[in-house]
C-alpha cells in the first residue's frame, strides 16, 4: 500500500465530510417526503373516498340485516 502524505490525508477525510454532509440532506429530505401523510392523504384523494364509500356500504347493509332479524 503506497503511503499517503499528510495533506492528502486531510483532502480524503474533507472528501469525506462533504459526501456524508450530502448523504445526510438526501436522506433527511427522503425521511420528510415519505413520512409527509399530508401530501399521501392529497395525491390519494381518490382512493381514500373510494374506500370510504365501500366501508360505509358495508356498514349500512350490516345494520340493515340486523334490523331484519330482530
Amino acid at each position: 500500500m503506497a503511503a499517503r502524505t499528510a495533506a492528502e490525508i486531510r483532502d480524503s477525510i474533507e472528501s469525506n465530510r462533504t459526501e456524508l454532509a450530502i448523504s445526510l440532506d438526501n436522506l433527511h429530505t427522503e425521511v420528510a417526503r415519505i413520512t409527509d401523510w399530508r401530501a399521501h392523504v392529497e395525491r390519494h384523494q381518490r382512493e381514500i373516498a373510494i374506500g370510504v364509500a365501500a366501508v360505509g356500504v358495508l356498514l349500512l347493509g350490516r345494520r340493515r340485516r340486523r334490523r331484519k332479524r330482530r
